[in-house]
């Protein structure tokens, strides 16, 4: 069998690089291990798939050459991917400001990634296993389940190593270093963070509890939710931060972003010395959270008046709430990440084409490249954007 490029992975920047380079003329073939096309998009943004972010810029990026994503993005933006899936008649809603979701279910992006292919011309056989990859001639050559397959671009979009259930491997950076590229260090990135003995059980009592906090770290803020788990901390305050976040590292929680606590509780002193802390605390939190708050701190009274705590005691009330310092114990890994932090570095690929510089019949484009963008549809973009600009130019 011979095809001029062939896509490794059909995931999200598999399959819209293939319909691309379907559409350029290209004979195109996707192959996968997997019996589904798509399964992470299906799973994603909990089955409605937060395909785009209309706020993306480079800044939304983690990557050790920021610059590398700046021209794909530039060249293929949110509005072109929501214009595609406008004219497939998906609908879709604003969950937040910029995230753009499935108004029913995350099928509805496959359904356009594989018509496109169809429409295009591109062929795609799952559950098919690659033995092997190597350069023949001017090409590259495939040992597959289906047989050999001889093509002039190999296109390696096989994702990370995030969510192993849904087939993720570390194929692409064997492939990588096999041609004698260097893959930096993968960790889990946009993961929950579990915490060990006193604060696991406590936040295990507090299961299913959602806040607004500012959550810190590494110079990096991000103010959005936190869910307490069985395990340990999640919501997407905690999954941005665990981005950034490096094991043995404290985070700083501020649980009354909007709110100066110290000054809150200095002026709910002189203004109603007779109020509880209790009280006080029940104003702003759920009652079981501000129940946990007191029970956390042994030595505290919560039958006692305002008025009986002196500046450091309400100072450090104040510290706990607005600046409370937790180190976890680890994140919950590759089992429930979202993404890969990390991967095939950028140094020798085209950021234009995505080809390898010292051999253009290989290319890489997604998450396996080392950019991993913060939660919120970046991700999805990423792969919208670096998809479109490698199977243009195939």
């Amino acid at each position: 069998m011979v095809y001029d490029v062939v896509v490794i992975g059909a995931g999200a920047a598999g399959l819209m690089c293939a319909a691309q380079a379907g559409y350029a003329g290209r004979r195109v073939l996707v192959l996968d291990h997997a019996k589904k096309a798509g399964k992470k998009i299906l799973m994603s943004g909990g089955g409605r798939c937060n395909f785009t972010n209309l706020g993306t810029t480079p800044q939304h990026f983690y990557a050790e050459n920021p610059y590398f994503c700046i021209s794909a993005l530039k060249r293929y933006r949110p509005e072109h991917f929501v214009s595609l899936v406008e004219r497939h008649g998906v609908e879709y809603v604003e969950k937040a400001p910029g995230q753009l979701f499935c108004a029913t279910s995350a099928k509805e992006i496959v359904r356009v990634l594989l018509t496109e292919c169809e429409w295009a011309g591109a062929e795609i056989a799952l559950g098919t296993h690659i033995t092997s990859v190597e350069r023949v001639g001017e090409g590259m050559r495939l040992v597959t389940s289906l047989g050999r397959i001889d093509a002039g671009v190999v296109v390696v979009a096989t994702g990370g190593l995030s969510i192993p259930t849904m087939g993720a491997t570390g194929f692409g950076y064997e492939l990588a270093r096999q041609f004698g590229l260097e893959v930096l260090p993968t960790r889990p990135g946009l993961v929950p963070f579990t915490l060990s003995d006193t604060w696991k059980a406590r936040a295990a009592e507090l299961s299913g509890m959602s806040l607004p906090a500012a959550v810190s770290c590494n110079g990096r803020q991000f103010v959005e939710p936190m869910l307490f788990t069985h395990r340990g901390l999640s919501g997407p305050s905690m999954l941005q931060i665990s981005s950034v976040w490096q094991p043995g590292e404290p985070i700083e929680i501020n649980l009354l972003p909007d709110e100066d606590a110290a000054a809150s509780l200095r002026d709910a002193r002189a203004a109603t010395p007779k109020r509880q802390l209790s009280t006080w605390l029940g104003e702003r939190f759920p009652k079981r959270f501000s129940q946990a708050l007191l029970e956390w701190m042994p030595e505290n009274d919560p039958t006692r008046p305002l008025a009986h705590y002196s500046n450091d005691a309400l100072n450090s009330w104040a510290e706990r709430l607005n600046r409370w310092q937790l180190k976890p114990a680890g994140t919950e890994g590759w089992r429930t990440a979202e993404v890969t932090m990390g991967g095939v570095n950028t140094e020798a690929i085209s950021s234009k084409t995505f080809e390898v510089k010292h051999l253009p019949q290989l290319r890489f484009i997604g998450e396996v490249l080392d950019v991993t963008g913060e939660l919120g549809g970046y991700n999805f973009q990423w792969a919208w954007a670096s998809g479109v600009a490698c199977g243009e130019s195939c």
